[in-house]
């Protein structure tokens, strides 16, 4: 026979109750047919759980044993039984699976999401090309994916499910900033005028979309044509950056590092918009307002550790924020 949860709730209620007798009341069952049953327990267990006589029933040591692991157990299963019917009724989705390019968003969002619903289960997935994010969307893969996109690009389509058609929400756009070293001649100044970067290397981390044919045709509009652009993951630009090697292109709202600053290009050359996309019709979509919602507070917060940005932003209308909270 195999022990089963009925088994120890059998044990637990002759040990409570103190007697076969009073157990078999408790429990709905004939005093024969419970003491049948235990005998089968006991014998699955292989000893006697209780001494039995005139004055009770009273647990051995694997009595004590046993009725200490029901114990926890029975209290468990009660829990995770609560837990599993609230869940399955409750008007929340249970699964976050949230795909993210670089950007300030997606730590403040999780943040957010898991203070809100502590129950759900939030999963994250990094990508440098935002046109992958969409396609793991677009086939169920993941529920949102955090993007960005130069200018006034449009989102890459979710190819790889035919029709599948993703819903774009903007939830910020960002001039794009230089980072330079402390020591470079121009650190320091309110701005920095793109020309000026002429003879620099240049250093991003990688991704698709039209950005480098923006930024080579900004640096045509400005006189110059660039040097070939280094490009490695954040940890490398900073590097190059801070070994003089390069100046890098960036999101004002990246954090300060120790010997770098970040600093407004003059007239704006570039621009970088955020975006939060999901699958119409899945069960992600009814939440979508809510990640949205989130994905503002969070780019408001990363924008307002930046003093720098702050005073931009107060200068400068059609950055920042573009849906309400």
């Amino acid at each position: 026979m195999h022990l089963e949860l009925r088994h120890l709730r059998v044990i637990c209620t002759i040990a409570e109750t103190g007697s076969v007798t009073k157990a078999a009341s408790v429990l709905g069952l004939a005093q024969a047919a419970l003491t049948a049953q235990l005998h089968r327990i006991e014998g699955s267990l292989g000893g006697q759980l209780f001494e039995r006589d005139r004055r009770g029933a009273r647990p051995t040591a694997l009595g004590e044993l046993v009725l200490a692991r029901a114990r926890v157990l029975l209290p468990a299963v009660q829990d995770l039984r609560a837990d599993a019917a609230r869940l399955a009724s409750a008007e929340t989705l249970i699964r976050y699976r949230i795909g993210a390019v670089n950007g300030p968003i997606l730590g403040g969002l999780v943040h957010r999401l898991a203070a809100e619903q502590p129950e759900a289960g939030i999963t994250t997935h990094p990508a440098w090309s935002a046109a992958e994010l969409a396609g793991l969307v677009a086939t169920g893969r993941l529920d949102f994916a955090l993007i960005g996109v130069c200018g006034d690009a449009g989102p890459p389509a979710g190819k790889g499910s035919p029709g599948a058609q993703l819903e774009w929400r903007a939830i910020a756009a960002d001039p794009v900033f230089v980072l330079l070293p402390d020591h470079h001649p121009l650190a320091g100044q309110p701005e920095v005028a793109l020309a000026a970067l002429a003879g620099e290397h240049w250093a991003a981390t990688p991704g698709d979309g039209c950005f480098s044919d923006c930024f080579a045709a900004a640096c045509v509009r400005a006189g110059f044509a660039p040097k070939p652009m280094y490009e490695a993951d954040l940890g490398g630009v900073i590097d190059l950056v801070r070994a003089g090697e390069a100046v890098a292109l960036c999101q004002p709202t990246f954090r300060q590092v120790p010997g770098l600053a970040a600093y407004p290009l003059s007239g704006n050359p570039l621009r970088w918009r955020h975006l939060l996309g999901w699958l119409p019709g899945s069960p992600a979509a009814g939440f979508a307002g809510r990640l949205a919602r989130h994905a503002v507070a969070a780019y408001d917060e990363a924008a307002g550790r930046s003093a720098r940005y702050r005073e931009w932003l107060a200068g400068h209308s059609g950055f920042g924020t573009l849906v309400p909270l």
